[in-house]
């Protein structure tokens, strides 16, 4: 009998829905679907990760060794080093937890720009675009010919009150959800009510992938008011930057979003949903992570630098150690 796979899949927090603990719940729910026996991590449990192991029956690490252990913060590498062959994702260039783990075996850009930001640091990764759940995120409902209601997934007030100025300038109806105010788990449904979908990264993507036109804008707390605007043929570039508005960054006026707003075109959204199905699909991710994990675990010259990497990691904990006794001595 061939045993299975193991795999821990590790997020730094699992408190409320938000960007990595939905990618953590929809990884876990794909490696379920294709029988490995999977586990989770994480630092601080919570709400969310209740519902996971109710959902999706997963348990919280119960084992000493895994397989792969896909790590999605240097917060959890630390904390799981000796483990097994730990693959982080980097989700961001901005974020303190985002950034690489010289703990990790390798490490996965979710963009061009983190990718770019990574080799800036001395860090050798690949690329897997976000994975989503196309069998949650369709299209339920179909849109409007002409635009009636925008969704904006915003997690600003600034942000959202600019929306909402010029939304009723154009009596366009107009919703929010704010993860830091508002957040909601089933944001399907709520996507499949609007027309037009606003917002920035994973949550534009599942906006797509619902057969929504989007346009891409936030302000967030770590950067700049930035836009890249009604995405047509501009996806390919704003990806680069996963569509943070740090492509194009267009500075946003109340003409200048209205005029993006009334580009809304309906048949938009059938190629988006057809964009994230033939590119972004969860399963397409899985794959390239599971190939990714093989390659390195048989490339020879991979396991020379390994030994290296393995022996940097023992002298981390001897310093670890001889600060704690240091600390405690009297």
């Amino acid at each position: 009998m061939i045993n299975k796979m193991t795999i821990l899949v590790a997020n730094n927090h699992l408190i409320n829905s938000g960007g990595s603990e939905t990618f953590t719940y929809t990884l876990i729910k794909e490696l379920i679907r294709r029988k490995y026996d999977v586990e989770y991590y994480t630092l601080i449990k919570g709400e969310f990760s209740k519902k996971m192991e109710i959902e999706l029956g997963v348990n919280f690490k119960s084992k000493k060794k895994y397989d792969l252990i896909l790590a999605n913060h240097n917060s959890c590498v630390t904390a799981l080093v000796g483990c097994g062959f730990i693959i982080q994702t980097c989700h961001g260039i901005f974020p303190d937890l985002e950034q690489p783990s010289p703990c990790a075996n390798f490490h996965v850009s979710i963009s061009q720009e983190v990718q770019n930001h990574l080799a800036m640091k001395n860090f050798i990764s690949v690329v897997i675009l976000n994975g989503i759940d196309t069998t949650k995120f369709y299209p339920k409902k179909e849109i409007n010919n002409n635009i009636s209601n925008v969704l904006s997934l915003c997690q600003s007030n600034e942000a959202n009150n600019f929306i909402k100025k010029n939304c009723e300038k154009l009596n366009i109806n107009f919703n929010f959800i704010n993860k830091n105010l508002n957040p909601v788990w089933d944001l399907v449904e709520l996507i499949n009510e609007a027309d037009l979908v606003i917002g920035l990264g994973r949550s534009v993507y599942e906006a797509m992938a619902c057969g929504r036109p989007v346009l891409i804008y936030d302000h967030r707390e770590y950067s700049e008011s930035f836009a890249d605007g009604y995405i047509t043929n501009k996806l390919a570039s704003s990806l680069v930057n996963n569509c943070s508005g740090r492509y194009y960054k267009i500075k946003l006026t109340d003409e200048m979003i209205r005029k993006e707003i009334l580009k809304y075109d309906k048949k938009d959204g059938e190629i988006l949903r057809q964009f994230i199905i033939d590119n972004m699909d969860i399963k397409i991710a899985v794959d390239k992570y599971i190939s990714l994990f093989y390659d390195l675990r048989n490339n020879n010259k991979f396991n020379k630098i390994n030994f290296f990497l393995k022996f940097f990691q023992k002298q981390f904990y001897i310093i670890i150690i001889k600060k704690f006794y240091n600390f405690f001595k009297i």
